[in-house]
């Protein structure tokens, strides 16, 4: 049976990406990303809601999203979905899905910016 795990997503980015590093070197890069989408109800009012989505970037595309994603920055993001786990201080397990970033692409850059696409 084949299985797809994909999400691509359009959105500003609602803080400043934070870069560490492994002990082995590896860059990873986190940010959050805000998605809109607005509706008109059965009333005829426009409603609006933001989904609000933790995102990893690695390697070269995580030093990339750390040099020149801002908060505000409109990007187009492609990755997959992962689930972390580990136990609290009290022993209770706790988890956070956040989005592996695959391909981010830069949609309201300057000029001299890259225009993204999928580092490695």
């Amino acid at each position: 049976m084949a299985s797809l795990n994909r999400v691509q997503l359009i959105g500003r980015l609602g803080r400043d990406p934070e870069m560490r590093y492994t002990p082995k070197g590896t860059a990873s890069t986190r940010f959050s990303i805000a998605v809109n989408r607005s509706w008109t109800n059965g009333e005829g009012q426009k409603q609006e809601e933001t989904d609000w989505f933790n995102v990893e970037a690695w390697a070269k595309m995580g030093e990339i999203c750390q040099q020149y994603l801002k908060k505000g920055k409109l990007i187009y993001l492609e990755g997959r979905l992962h689930t972390d786990r580990w136990e609290d201080d009290k022993g209770e397990t706790q988890y956070m899905t956040k989005i592996i970033a695959q391909d981010v692409e830069f949609l309201d850059r300057k000029p001299g910016e890259p225009e993204g696409g999928e580092f490695e």
